[in-house]
């Protein structure tokens, strides 16, 4: 079992924190890699990268958007309540190296996973640049510790109710445009990660991207998460889940992720519904 020590609603409570006792997963994890949790018997493995680490306190976090049922599920536990199963970590950690300028782009909940490999790029000694954004400034996150782990923090709103109004990608072009940037970090939504790896091939700039949107069972078994990689059919969860964005086929990715929409919501809301029963 697996206690949950601190619970944070955030986005108006679609989008949850959760700071679990792990402690042997605490002393192992690296940035970049992730976890498979399952909140009881009947319950789903969810694999999710984790945000932070401590392995002092002998405690991992991890932050989920609530949209399926699953999900749903996370939500109704409470500090005090535990997991019944957390496994990891699984994956490939982040590469982590002193390159010089790097940009880290980071979009909705992708800014959690985002977190760890900007500090730890920072740490390094790289000059790091961050950008992170949301629909609008409701819906940020962690916008306080990625300025801690970044030199340079810009937030942007597609609404403009906060900070830069406009997509991150306008706001990287600006940085790419003054030069020397060894390095992009792109994590979030699998548009934006497109974007941003089209926009930074044209600068002939390495970008690294985050799968991690796509991955199902976490072991390589489903083979739900397979992805081309410059030609190649590659699995996020343990090939990955980090690629060369220059190289991953988006379009095909994108066309993967639609598989299960209709279900995920179909479930939702049937849990929802039998939710609302129960407190009648």
């Amino acid at each position: 079992m697996f206690k949950i020590v601190r619970r944070q609603e955030m986005s108006g409570g679609t989008v949850i924190l959760n700071e679990i006792e792990a402690p042997l997963i605490a002393k192992k994890a690296h940035p970049g890699q992730f976890v498979i949790l399952k909140a009881n018997e009947d319950g789903e493995r969810i694999p999710l990268t984790m945000a932070d680490t401590d392995p002092k306190k002998g405690t991992i976090t991890i932050i989920y958007m609530v949209v399926g049922k699953s999900t749903a599920l996370f939500r109704d536990l409470q500090v005090g309540d535990v997991y019944q199963d957390v496994i990891g970590p699984l994956g490939k950690a982040t590469h982590l190296e002193k390159v010089g300028k790097v940009i880290c782009v980071g979009g909705g909940t992708g800014v959690a996973v985002l977190h760890p490999i900007t500090r730890g790029l920072k740490e390094i000694g790289n000059d790091v640049t961050c950008i992170i954004g949301a629909r609008n400034k409701d819906l940020l996150i962690l916008e306080d510790e990625m300025k801690k782990a970044s030199h340079d923090l810009r937030v942007c709103t597609d609404d403009g109710s906060y900070g830069h109004h406009g997509f991150v990608t306008q706001v990287m072009k600006d940085v790419l445009d003054a030069g020397d940037v060894k390095l992009v970090v792109a994590i979030g939504p699998v548009p934006m990660m497109k974007a941003v790896s089209k926009i930074t091939k044209d600068y002939n700039v390495p970008t690294m991207v985050s799968l991690n949107p796509i991955m199902v069972d976490g072991t390589g078994m489903c083979g739900g998460c397979r992805v081309s990689v410059g030609g190649k059919t590659q699995f996020a969860c343990v090939d990955g889940p980090e690629f060369d964005g220059h190289k991953v086929d988006f379009d095909e990715l994108m066309l993967r992720l639609q598989a299960y929409c209709e279900d995920e919501k179909m479930c939702h809301n049937e849990f929802c519904m039998l939710e609302e029963s129960w407190h009648k």
